[in-house]
């Protein structure tokens, strides 16, 4: 994507055009299949979509990446007890995903796992499914957190982190 086309096209696109693709009632399913995954496991997952990146980012070559790690800090995944937290980011503009895994997490899970879950989701979306590809992102993330996080008896599975989507 060309400089100009970039910009217009994150430019053109703000918070109205992710709350279009996903409503409200599909705003809460995916809430609650967050809070459905995080039952099974001791993780921490958010879910944040994006229309379009500023004027800011966009001057200074911000690539999706770049802003799924600030993003990352900003919404405090990295700051869960067992540095397991998980954000799944979706930038509309350039239908980019980033799968972003805290350091807990990242040292015992391949690249690829993440790559077959990003692509996936990028499928589906491709179809217009967005509320369906971002379910099937989280319940997929939250079978990894399972593998390696599981639920552990007499300790308490604290919800460290807010379940609900991030629109911006």
């Amino acid at each position: 994507m060309n400089t100009i086309t970039r910009w217009f096209t994150h430019l053109w696109l703000d918070a109205a055009d992710a709350r279009r693709r996903l409503t409200v009632p599909g705003l809460q399913r995916l809430e609650q299949a967050v809070r459905d995954s995080e039952a099974r496991h001791m993780g921490e997952l958010r879910l944040c979509v994006e229309a379009g990146l500023s004027a800011s980012a966009l001057w200074h070559g911000v690539s999706s990446r770049d802003r799924a790690v600030t993003l990352f800090s900003q919404l405090r995944v990295w700051d869960t007890e067992h540095n397991n937290g998980v954000l799944i980011y979706l930038l509309l503009a350039e239908r980019r995903i980033e799968i972003l895994a805290d350091r807990g997490l990242h040292a015992r899970t391949s690249p690829e796992a993440w790559q077959d879950i990003t692509l996936q989701l990028s499928t589906a979306l491709q179809a217009g499914r967005f509320e369906d590809g971002l379910t099937q992102a989280v319940q997929a993330v939250g079978e990894i957190l399972r593998q390696h996080f599981p639920l552990q008896a007499g300790r308490p599975n604290l919800n460290e982190l807010p379940d609900a989507v991030v629109l911006i």
